[in-house]
């Protein structure tokens, strides 16, 4: 995973050390919690144990993926997590970088960058409960991160029997999403590299388009666009650059809420504490000292937990409109993907796509 050694099409250096992100992100993660050997056995072996379980409850209501094998899903610590991280955005993002060439000047950059991406990484690492990463190996890998689940469950004072399962529901729906629509993966990678390929161009063009700019930034925001970071990087984007940059947004919050909604529709029938799990948890998103909202803000965080409520909305309004069977005509092809817009207007993908 040194991406150093690495030269894309023999022109330079990759611009991210991802070794070096990984050594940073681990010397400033923040450790587990502290608990019994007994407790984290018993966490560990729980979780191994409700992965499948958990998927084919999402299966049983969602319809997708019959006759598709169900595995297990990998638990991890914090160190774990952080280097599968680095090793899936790696994957995804270093061929559509432009590489640095001059390896002495670029080896310095690359090094920077790394450090950068490390203190991120550290920072999401006490936080992420798990992840599906598609992108690892053929069929993917379903990641549960024992300390984070432990900690979010002691700190709602929740069942860990139902919080375990509740967390699995989430990122089995994960799974199965892509598992399920043999061209989501592709799909999702091409729209990656086609953005993060164009991002030197937009910030070039961003001088240039500066009167441009200030304007945008005096209207009022559009209510379906994403706050902070985002909605400086939206600033900065060509058109071209924006439709993409919508299609990425539309299809995460199509994911995200989609998950959402399964494992609060799956859990009354297999995790009897669901909405008081649900309560405490909405609550503890919004919560945290004043450093970790600016963090989070910084990076993105609470753009990302808006997206859970809107793709979530969207899912439940389209369901019961239409039945999860008619729902499920949006994993069809690119095409019968929601819009941006139409994320707050589900009405407008139903009678575009599932009248």
């Amino acid at each position: 995973m040194n991406a150093t050694s690495t030269d894309v099409a023999g022109a330079g250096v990759s611009p991210i050390d991802w070794a070096v992100a990984v050594s940073t992100a681990r010397r400033l993660a923040r450790p587990g919690p502290v608990v019994p050997r007994s407790e984290a056995d018993a966490s560990v072996a729980r979780l191994r144990s409700i992965t499948a379980e958990a998927e084919g409850h999402v299966r049983a209501l969602t319809g997708l993926g019959d006759g598709l094998p169900l595995l297990d899903g990998d638990v991890v610590d914090r160190d774990g997590w952080i280097a599968a991280a680095a090793a899936s955005i790696s994957a995804l993002t270093d061929g559509a970088l432009p590489a640095r060439s001059g390896r002495v000047v670029a080896g310095v950059l690359s090094g920077t960058a790394g450090v950068q991406a490390g203190a991120v990484l550290a920072y999401l690492s006490s936080r992420v409960l798990g992840q599906y990463d598609p992108f690892a190996g053929d069929s993917g890998r379903l990641l549960l991160v024992a300390p984070n689940i432990v900690a979010a469950r002691r700190s709602l004072e929740v069942d860990a029997q139902d919080f375990d399962m509740w967390v699995c529901l989430h990122e089995c729906t994960h799974r199965l999403q892509f598992t399920a629509v043999p061209w989501l993966r592709d799909y999702f990678a091409e729209q990656v590299a086609t953005f993060v390929g164009g991002l030197d161009d937009s910030a070039d063009n961003a001088l240039s388009r500066l009167p441009e700019l200030l304007k945008s930034a005096r209207v009022k925001p559009d209510p379906t666009s994403s706050a902070g970071p985002m909605g400086v990087l939206e600033l900065l984007q060509s058109p071209a650059q924006r439709a993409v940059f919508d299609r990425l947004i539309a299809l995460s919050t199509l994911l995200e809420g989609h998950a959402d909604h399964v494992m609060d529709a799956v859990g009354p029938l297999v995790v009897p504490s669901v909405g008081t799990i649900r309560q405490r948890f909405t609550a503890r998103r919004k919560g945290g000292g004043l450093l970790d909202r600016v963090l989070r803000s910084l990076l993105g965080i609470d753009a990302k937990m808006k997206q859970y409520a809107v793709g979530a909305k969207f899912t439940t309004e389209v369901v019961e409109t239409v039945g999860m069977r008619a729902f499920n005509t949006i994993w069809t092809s690119p095409e019968t993907l929601p819009l941006r817009a139409e994320l707050s207007d589900p009405q407008a993908w139903v009678r575009r796509v599932a009248p």
